[in-house]
């Protein structure tokens, strides 16, 4: 079985890339084709061949937060930050930490800093057949991988969120599934992703979640961003994964969710483990 997934959630070039540091700690990955589009702010950055660094006069989450918000709405009018989302995301390396600035969601991407997103496996189970999966598609207007195929609920978690908070959330902004429901979602697995997309790089941690679903349960998505929702044997969401017709993240919170509960062999998932821990680049 080829898994695209897991070779593109390790597709990473860092010659292609600076670091982005804020003093001596990286907080992202710059393409070295973009860091030239910094230089015109010289009091917020320090660019040479090895690092783009935040500029040392910047010492606190304000002062830092309000020369990066200068530069990121620039590059917004520039066309260089698509997929404006308003929504506020900490830098930070850890899920855990304190945050050392905020910006933009969209703005992720471009300085390639580390965000976190939690992925939900909608599982139905019958008494007389295999279980089967809710799969959303993704809508054609998404900013980030339109048309294809997706868990049944997967979203970011923005500043001052929690990963089950925004897992209840997310339930019925893309799927119509009430709180009650929702909280009855038990963990699974995290992952690490760091790719070079479109839109710069993609480091993310994914917190992975099983829910079943009542047999009488249809996800009605509210917030416009799911174009329809389908129920697929594991068979065919297997084949949906080998085709690379899933986001790679939905892909690895779904081979996570097959793995687990024996739905499929594991040695047909080679290199999957390599993506439970951080990259180390």
């Amino acid at each position: 079985m080829s898994l695209p997934s897991i070779i593109a959630a390790r597709r990473f070039d860092a010659s292609a890339h600076l670091p982005f540091l804020f003093g001596d700690e990286r907080v992202g990955w710059i393409r070295r084709t973009d860091a030239g589009l910094l230089a015109r702010w010289p009091e917020t950055f320090v660019i040479d061949d090895q690092t783009v660094r935040l500029h040392p006069t910047l010492t606190n989450v304000d002062t830092r937060t309000a020369a990066l918000a200068t530069v990121i709405a620039a590059l917004r009018a520039d066309g260089k930050i698509p997929g404006w989302r308003d929504e506020t995301f900490a830098i930070r390396n850890h899920f855990d930490a304190a945050p050392l600035a905020f910006i933009e969601r969209a703005a992720s991407r471009f300085f390639g800093t580390m965000t976190y997103a939690v992925h939900l496996n909608g599982i139905v189970k019958y008494r007389d057949s295999a279980p089967q999966l809710w799969i959303a598609r993704r809508s054609d207007t998404k900013a980030v991988d339109p048309g294809m195929l997706d868990n049944v609920v997967a979203g970011g978690i923005g500043w001052g969120m929690g990963v089950e908070p925004t897992l209840v959330k997310e339930c019925w902004e893309e799927a119509g599934m009430p709180a009650e429901l929702a909280s009855t979602a038990t963990p699974g697995g995290v992952f690490h992703v760091l790719q070079s997309i479109p839109e710069g790089t993609q480091a993310e941690q994914l917190f992975v979640y099983d829910v079943v679903l009542p047999e009488s349960f249809v996800p009605r998505n509210q917030d416009g961003e799911v174009g329809e929702h389908r129920l697929a044997r594991i068979e065919d969401v297997a084949r949906w994964i080998e085709e690379g017709a899933l986001t790679v993240d939905a892909s690895l919170a779904t081979l996570d969710c097959l793995l687990r509960h024996q739905w499929i062999d594991a040695d047909a998932c080679e290199g999957l483990d390599a993506i439970y821990a951080p990259p180390q680049v």
